[in-house]
Parts: C-alpha cells; structure tokens; sequence
C-alpha cells in the first residue's frame, strides 16, 4: 500500500502528467483538493472508488482516511493542484505518514506559473533581461512570511516576480514594487489558468490595480512582474548562435554539425 502525491496540474485535465493519470486511474482511494483540482480528472477514479474531497477536512481527518486505506492495503491517489513542491500542504502529511511508517510516492505536477507563462505566450528568462524567476508570495491567515523573505529585497534584484496568494493586496503589492520596477513596469494578472473560466490581464504597475477591481478578481489569480513580460529588445540566446561551441553541435570546420 502507498499514497501516492500526485500534482494534477494548473487546472485543464490534460495537463496532469501521464504518470498521475496511471495513477489515479489504477487507486481504489482518491482524496483530493475539491476547490482546486476539476471534476474531469477525478473521473479518472476507478468505478468503485472511495473518493474524498479533502476541502472540509482537518489534517486528522485526512491522516485517518491514510491510516484507514493502510489497514485495507489499498493504494491512495492524494491530488493536490498545480505542482507539490510549492504550497501544497504534503510537508504536513508526509511527516504524519512517515511518523506512522506509511509509505508514499510524489509526482510533479505542472505549476501554476508555468501555466500561466503559458497562457502569455512569454519566457520568463530572457538574455540579458532576467535569468532568475523568484516564487514567493505575501503573508495570509494560512501562513506568515519569514522576516527575511520580502517583497523589497526579492525586487531589487529585477527577477521575474511570480507572486501567488496575494491578490487581495494588490495595492500593497503595487506599492512595493513600484521604486524597483517604475510605473511603467510590466504585469500581468492570471486567473485560473488553463480553466475554461481563466482570466488574463495586462498592464503596468499604474494601471494594474483599477484593471483587476473592474474585473471584480478577488482570488485564485496570480501575479507577474518583471521587465521579461514585456521585452522585445533583447539579446538571442547563445544556445543556437552559430558562434556558440557545444557537445553536440561543434563550432570548428572539421566537427560533425549536427542538433
């Protein structure tokens, strides 16, 4: 018996990987994040699965549903949204599972923000531009953020922001960035992205704020800053340049071109 963590993706039912569809496909006990994760792919349960949405429950209820399908030796698909790495929850449950000598396995899911770069149509990194893309958020009522861990230092830098969980202060957000990325600075707001209902807005730091009041986007939305959603003027990457010598495409008129 396992529990299998499965990260079932952003939102569309085809971007869980073909690793977490096995999976859930083939658990006799699937729990999953009821808000988050689409109906679409928990109907990838077996027929006479013991399906749970976690959203009501507490952290014992869901460790004894886990000790419960233990004591029947059956396998637990455990679906949480996006990727699970990141704000996800598992640290908690792992540590009871590993306290109670249950085992596990975890499957990456596609993250929110990838998703929504794609829904952009952007690269987050781009030469010369930005190469570091900073995952954070603000602090809420679920988590506080550590001291050191502010919104300030991260933009100083002038990284890719993709700040999840925050939309609700999107002012403050603004003003905080505003010294480090100019009012002009590039933004873009993603609203489930992947899902049918997905919601995109762009705009600059001085006109981000009245363009999500007036779309009334209150949560599940996520935000992105930084001079690479908006750069056309920059430098091509040396990866493909005929200049660049690598493994497996030589710079040299006796070396093998190949890709």
């Amino acid at each position: 018996m396992t529990v299998h963590f499965i990260g079932a993706g952003p939102g569309a039912p085809d971007l869980i990987t073909v690793r977490g569809q096995n999976l859930v496909a083939r658990c006799p006990v699937c729990l999953f994040a009821g808000s988050l994760v689409p109906r679409e792919i928990v109907a990838l349960c077996p027929p006479d699965a013991r399906v749970i949405d976690t959203a009501p429950l507490d952290l014992d209820a869901i460790v004894a549903e886990f000790v419960a399908a233990h004591d029947a030796s059956l396998d637990v698909a455990r679906l949480h949204s996006g990727d699970l790495s990141v704000w996800s929850a598992m640290g908690e449950q792992i540590r009871r599972l590993d306290a109670l000598g249950i085992p596990y396995s975890v499957t990456p899911g596609v993250p929110s923000f990838a998703a929504a770069a794609a829904v952009l149509g952007r690269e987050l990194t781009l030469p010369g531009v930005a190469q570091t893309v900073v995952l954070t958020r603000t602090s809420g009522r679920a988590s506080a953020m550590p001291s050191r861990e502010n919104l300030a230092a991260y933009a100083a830098t002038g990284a890719t922001l993709a700040i999840h969980l925050s939309i609700h202060v999107l002012d403050e957000v603004v003003a905080t960035l505003l010294p480090h990325y100019g009012a002009d600075g590039a933004i873009a707001v993603v609203v489930r992205a992947s899902w049918p209902e997905q919601i995109v807005l762009r705009g600059t730091l001085s006109t981000i704020a009245d363009k999500v009041r007036d779309a009334a986007i209150e949560r599940t939305a996520l935000i992105l800053v930084g001079p690479a959603l908006a750069a056309e003027d920059f430098s091509d990457s040396a990866l493909y340049s005929t200049d660049y010598d690598r493994r497996f495409r030589p710079n040299s008129q006796t070396g093998l071109i190949r890709e």
